[in-house]
């Protein structure tokens, strides 16, 4: 009798694991969530997720509130001079939600999953720069698997652990090995597992994927940081700013507009174009800044500023 409890009890295990793994509710979660369905309690499914909003109004009342936190969001930059501006936006979402845990009690660590290509591009996560950013380090965990196939392989056990506060997954371009099929099993597994996935996409084009939101990041100018007397200090370098195009949402309507992150707040502020003139022949330092235009030509690379969140790859 021992033996055949023992394997019936390998057998539920087994019929688990193939659940989640095509992502179809477990026979366990099944029964409870028909068990609550008879007795009239909200489901699992039925019960709301708070989104995380941007702070912003007009922005969030166009997302229904922020960013689903239990879905994929991606950040797209559609060249590889601005995967930084992508990157840079992934976190600021990252640090507000980092917030928003530890003042709920929770101090679940963050995961960022790098692609090898996008690393020699854009570097990898830099610690001292997170935490200028706003992002606590000692809760960040950074992988680098040497291929996307095994990087889909970590975001899907990553996502559906729900060890993590949101997994950010780095994607250059548009491989033909990530597409709508693995985007929707990801997607099914941050539903059931109620975590986000915030998919980074550097020099990629717009393709159909299960991403509930997608939204296009470019550099913006940063503003000259304000003293506390109200004066601009010359030569110097605000907080970075973001232009965002909401290319994918539940609203029909194309948004774009400038977003600043203030990342000792870890608060979002709009900004009113054009207020980000400096004077002529300042040059901003800023990572994140627009490039140059040249009446002459086209751009040419400039010189490295100095290191934010990312380190140089060697």
């Amino acid at each position: 009798m021992a033996q055949h409890a023992l394997a019936r009890e390998r057998l539920f295990a087994l019929r688990e694991t193939i659940a989640r793994l095509e992502g179809r509710p477990a026979p366990a979660l099944a029964a409870a969530e028909r068990e609550a369905l008879a007795e009239g309690r909200k489901t699992r499914q039925e019960r709301t997720l708070p989104p995380l909003p941007f702070g912003v109004e007009f922005l969030d009342g166009a997302l229904e509130g922020g960013l689903p936190l239990d879905a994929i969001t991606e950040f797209r930059s559609a060249l590889s001079r601005e995967a930084g501006a992508a990157s840079g936006l992934a976190m600021a979402v990252a640090a507000r939600l980092q917030k928003q845990e530890a003042d709920a009690g929770r101090l679940l660590p963050l995961l960022w999953i790098g692609d090898a290509v996008g690393t020699l591009e854009a570097g990898r996560p830099y610690a001292p720069g997170l935490r200028d950013f706003g992002l606590n380090p000692d809760r960040f965990l950074h992988a680098a698997p040497r291929k996307l196939d095994e990087a889909l392989w970590l975001a899907e056990m990553a996502v559906e652990s729900a060890a993590f506060s949101a997994i950010i997954f780095e994607v250059r371009g548009n491989p033909a090995h990530f597409g709508l099929t693995e985007s929707r099993r990801l997607s099914l597994r941050a539903h059931a597992a109620r975590r986000p996935l915030f998919l980074v996409r550097q020099a990629g084009a717009e393709e159909a994927s299960s991403a509930a939101l997608r939204l296009h990041v470019e550099p913006a100018l940063s503003a000259l940081r304000q003293l506390p007397d109200g004066s601009k200090l010359s030569g110097s370098i605000g907080n970075p700013i973001f232009r965002l195009t909401l290319e994918k949402s539940r609203n029909p309507a194309p948004l774009s507009f400038l977003l600043e992150w203030n990342p000792h707040e870890r608060e979002f502020f709009p900004v009113a174009e054009p207020n980000l003139v400096r004077p002529p022949g300042e040059q901003s330092a800023h990572s994140g800044a627009q490039l140059p235009a040249s009446a002459n030509g086209p751009y040419r690379p400039q010189a490295m500023g100095a290191l934010l969140a990312f380190e140089r790859a060697s």
